[in-house]
C-alpha cells in the first residue's frame, strides 16, 4: 500500500479497500503502521484509512510541539475526512485515537458515523471517584512524570521503555519484537513532545459525554490496568448511546493483542451500523 500524503498538510496515510470509510486512530508512540493486523481484515468491508497522527512518525516532529492535545488532533481528523472528499466516517480510535475520537464527535459531530473506543485514558472522568483519584495520582507520579523526565534528559530508550511498561504491563516493552521496538522509538520525538504539552491530558466530562449521540462500541481488555476499566466504565455510564465489550487475555494494546477477537468484534459493530 503506497503511503498518500494530505495536499495541504504534511500527514501521512495508507488507505485500502471499498465502501463506507473507516478511519483508525493510533495511539501514543504509534502511528500509521500501528494497524498492521486490522488494515487487511478491514479492508474486506470497508475502505480503510490509517494515518499518522500529527508529529508522529513520519510527519515533523521537533520534540517542542508544546500543543499536543485531543482537541488540536480532533481538528486534524476532521480535515483529513474533509480532505478525503468524505462527509463523515466510522472512527476507529485505540487509546489517544479514542481520546481524539471523542473530541471529534463532541466537536465535529457531522464527521462521525459511529465510534469504537479503545481505552481512551480520560483521566477527567474519573476525578469524582476516590478509587479513580488515587489510581490517577499513582500514575501521574509514578509514570508519566518519570517518563517525561527520562525523555527531557535525553535518556529516550529509558522513557519510552518506561511509560509502555506502565501502561500495558512489566517487561512489555522487552517483550515486543524487535519492528514493534522500532516502531514504538521511531515516534520517541512525538512522545517528547507530548510529556512536555500542558493540555495533553485535555478535560473531558461526563455532560461532554452526554452531548454525544453517535453509536459508540466502547472496547476494555481484561487484562488492563484497573483505572482504564474505570475510565470505560464511566464512559459508558456517561455516553447514551454505547455498548461495552470486555476483550479477553487482551491489555491496553487491544487491536495487537487479540487481533482475531479484536477484529471480529469491531466488524461486527461496524456491519450493524453501516447504512
Amino acid at each position: 500500500m503506497p503511503i498518500k500524503q494530505f495536499s495541504r498538510t504534511s500527514f501521512q496515510y495508507i488507505e485500502k479497500g471499498q465502501g463506507e470509510p473507516v478511519v483508525l486512530v493510533h495511539g501514543t508512540l504509534g502511528d500509521f503502521r500501528s494497524w498492521e493486523l486490522q488494515m487487511d481484515e478491514f479492508a474486506k468491508s470497508f475502505r480503510t484509512i490509517s494515518y499518522s497522527r500529527r508529529y508522529h512518525y513520519p510527519n515533523p516532529c521537533r520534540g517542542d510541539e508544546t500543543d499536543y492535545s485531543a482537541i488540536l488532533h480532533a481538528a486534524d481528523l476532521s480535515a483529513l475526512i474533509d480532505e478525503l472528499g468524505l462527509e463523515s466516517a466510522h472512527v476507529v480510535g485505540n487509546s489517544y485515537g479514542a481520546y481524539t475520537g471523542l473530541f471529534l464527535a463532541l466537536r465535529h459531530p457531522e464527521r462521525v458515523r459511529s465510534l469504537v473506543l479503545s481505552e481512551p485514558p480520560v483521566f477527567s472522568l474519573i476525578e469524582q471517584n476516590e478509587e479513580g483519584c488515587k489510581l490517577r495520582d499513582e500514575f501521574l507520579a509514578y509514570v508519566w512524570q518519570p517518563a517525561g523526565d527520562l525523555m527531557q534528559q535525553g535518556r529516550t530508550e529509558e522513557g519510552v521503555k518506561a511509560f509502555v511498561d506502565g501502561v500495558v504491563s512489566d517487561g512489555a516493552y522487552n517483550s515486543f519484537p524487535p519492528e514493534v521496538q522500532k516502531l514504538i522509538t521511531d515516534n520517541a520525538c512525538e512522545f517528547k513532545a507530548e510529556t512536555s504539552s500542558p493540555d495533553f491530558w485535555t478535560p473531558f466530562t461526563c455532560e461532554d459525554a452526554k452531548k454525544i449521540n453517535k453509536p459508540i462500541l466502547l472496547l476494555n481488555g481484561e487484562k488492563s490496568f484497573r483505572v482504564f476499566q474505570l475510565i470505560a466504565r464511566e464512559l459508558q455510564r456517561c455516553l447514551p448511546n454505547s455498548k461495552y465489550i470486555r476483550i479477553p487475555e487482551s491489555t491496553h494494546e487491544l487491536p495487537a493483542d487479540k487481533p482475531e477477537v479484536y477484529n471480529r468484534t469491531v466488524l461486527e459493530f461496524l456491519a450493524e451500523n453501516a447504512e
